[in-house]
């Protein structure tokens, strides 16, 4: 974000973004936003009928809620990249956390390149994805002196 204030610039540096319960009604307006309707994610009798005991998140649900923390430390704009692994199934009910720890960050010029590794782990610690980020933020003039 042009003029930024990045209070995470450190090698080490951990930064969280936790996120509420996950509901069969978020499932289902996050089908509507994204076009994906499977019912594995919106119908609890085609998921059994899966083999499962209930629906779960569609993973890029998950993986934009590591880009809701991307963009709260620095804006969209700053993003030059951000992959994600999928590990496991996020059930209805999980709380997130999603984490960002620096592991690498380089100043020049009153710009900051930062690179990241990327977790999501629900409540219980059971890690659902990882994955890694790279930003470009340029500081506030007062940041850099």
């Amino acid at each position: 974000m042009p003029g930024a204030t990045a209070d995470f610039l450190e090698v080490g540096k951990v930064v969280t973004l936790p996120i509420d319960a996950i509901t069969r009604t978020q499932l289902a307006l996050y089908a509507g936003a994204s076009g994906d309707h499977n019912p594995i994610h919106i119908d609890i009798d085609f998921a059994r009928a899966a083999g499962m005991p209930d629906v779960f998140a569609h993973g890029m649900l998950g993986m934009a809620f590591l880009g809701r923390l991307l963009t709260s430390m620095a804006g969209p704009e700053c993003i030059r990249s951000f992959s994600v692994r999928f590990v496991s199934i996020i059930n209805v009910g999980d709380r997130l956390t999603c984490s960002a720890t620096v592991t690498q960050c380089e100043l020049a010029g009153g710009v900051a390149s930062v690179t990241l590794e990327l977790s999501a782990s629900n409540q219980a610690g059971g890690l659902k994805m990882v994955g890694a980020a790279e930003l470009t933020i340029t500081l506030l003039e007062r940041e850099h002196r």
